[in-house]
């Protein structure tokens, strides 16, 4: 699977787990790999969002400090279901129920093994497709496209 990555400043300090754990994907390396330079959140939320509507990444993990900022801004753009997750149920339920598409972790939240833990349950889950399912997101899309005409 290829897997966009992408860190603020904050979230640095989670990289070499979440690197470590896509190991074995297609990695989409959208930085950042310092906290010597302040990274705002909605830009990498942005380069997420980009890089997998547009087809070079399937699914996203963005990391900031919380998780919090992170999720808020990537849930901005149209097509991209976003989600901060602490547990593992929640990591791979977002997917098979929600078709959630980018993970969103918080570095002083989670430790690196958790993260490990979180990005394989995110990773490993498939789309469950179900008839109700299928009929949430089309509610959501049809939100989505109303708040744009608005």
């Amino acid at each position: 699977m290829r897997v966009a990555v992408a860190f603020d400043h904050r979230g640095v300090d989670l990289r070499g787990a979440v690197l470590e754990a896509l190991a074995a994907h297609d990695v989409v390396d959208l930085g950042t790999d310092t906290d010597a330079v302040r990274i705002d959140y909605p830009d990498k939320a942005r380069e997420i969002g980009e890089a997998i509507l547009g087809g070079d990444a399937e699914r996203g993990v963005l990391i900031c400090g919380s998780g919090v900022g992170a999720a808020v801004a990537a849930c901005k753009l149209a097509g991209i279901r976003a989600a901060i997750c602490h547990d593992v149920y929640s990591a791979h339920q977002g997917v098979e129920h929600d078709d959630m598409n980018v993970l969103c972790l918080g570095s002083e939240i989670v430790g690196p093994s958790l993260a490990r833990d979180l990005i394989a349950a995110f990773l490993a889950a498939r789309f469950n497709g179900g008839e109700r399912y299928v009929k949430r997101l089309k509610m959501i899309e049809d939100m989505e496209r109303a708040m744009s005409s608005a």
